[in-house]
């Protein structure tokens, strides 16, 4: 069976990435994927600033798996040239990070925006996207956020095979249960196309992301079809990613306190999905602790 190499958000942990590297070192993890840093959203540094973050993790010991970017979070209706020009930017920085992924969306819709006929316009601009990036070695992987056009399996298929060989996909469970989405299924129905996975959970009877293991996002038998699916046979048709050889990643997103940033990553905020009711944690750092001890006591069953 394949091994997962375990990443995470830490900025989930700490804002800054001294406090991350230090819960990553303390729960035994080798890798994260960033987002919130120091000065910000990693989408915000230049290559100087990349560089000296790249130092202190290699001096740490821990890979990047992805970068986790906002590229694909602003309204289909938004200009679209500044926000790519950004992306630009982010590439480099994967080159530097010398990671091979940079987690990405499908844009977000209001009410009364029509997915049918803004398809298109979606599929150009993750396209655009897509096609930049493998110039120059790094896969865009499209995440399902609640919200966005690939928010449903059936949409995020829709998008994979449009760009087929182009895009990859990340797996999230707990946005697919906020959409009504049931996971297993989905998992069946975009499996071909998941270059990693979120290890995020949540219940449906109230959209609360909840430790790994207490939700609906039946963790550990995904895990198990997302790992013999790693190990089956590269698929013949070449549309479709290839699976030989390749280091597999597994990301925690804990999601389970509040922290800094999260107003700036959800639409809606976030706050109102964090279940603070039944888990309550007194620091950040303790619910990224707890987070972690939930998945590997699913993970090491």
């Amino acid at each position: 069976m394949s091994e997962f190499i375990i990443s995470a958000f830490a900025d989930e942990a700490g804002a800054s990435l001294a406090e991350q590297l230090d819960a990553l070192k303390a729960n035994k993890l080798g890798a994260i994927e960033p987002r919130g840093l120091d000065k910000g959203n990693i989408a915000d540094y230049g290559a100087e600033d990349v560089k000296e973050v790249k130092k202190r993790l290699d001096d740490a010991g821990i890979v990047v798996s992805a970068i986790g970017s906002p590229f694909g979070k602003i309204n289909i209706a938004d200009d679209f040239g500044p926000h790519f020009e950004k992306f630009k930017q982010t590439v480099e920085n994967a080159c530097i990070l010398e990671t091979p992924n940079i987690r990405m969306f499908s844009f977000y819709f209001d009410k009364g925006q029509s997915y049918e006929d803004l398809r298109g316009e979606v599929i150009d601009r993750v396209g655009a996207m897509a096609e930049y990036s493998l110039g120059y070695g790094v896969r865009c992987c499209h995440e399902n956020e609640k919200g966005i056009y690939g928010d449903t399996d059936d949409r995020c298929l829709d998008i994979l095979e449009a760009l087929g060989g182009k895009l990859w996909g990340v797996f999230d469970p707990a946005n697919f249960i906020q959409c009504g989405v049931d996971i297993l299924p989905a998992f069946e129905k975009l499996k071909d196309y998941v270059e990693y996975m979120h290890v995020k959970d949540c219940r449906y009877r109230d959209g609360f992301v909840v430790p790994a293991g207490k939700g609906d996002g039946h963790l550990r038998e995904l895990l198990a079809r997302f790992a013999a699916h790693c190990d089956s046979p590269d698929p013949a048709d070449d549309a479709l990613p290839k699976r030989g050889g390749r280091t597999r990643f597994l990301t925690l997103e804990p999601h389970l306190k509040v922290f800094a940033g999260l107003s700036e990553l959800e639409q809606t905020g976030g706050a109102e999905s964090v279940s603070e009711a039944e888990f309550t944690y007194p620091t950040n750092r303790a619910a990224f602790d707890a987070a972690c001890a939930a998945f590997f006591s699913i993970h090491n069953a």
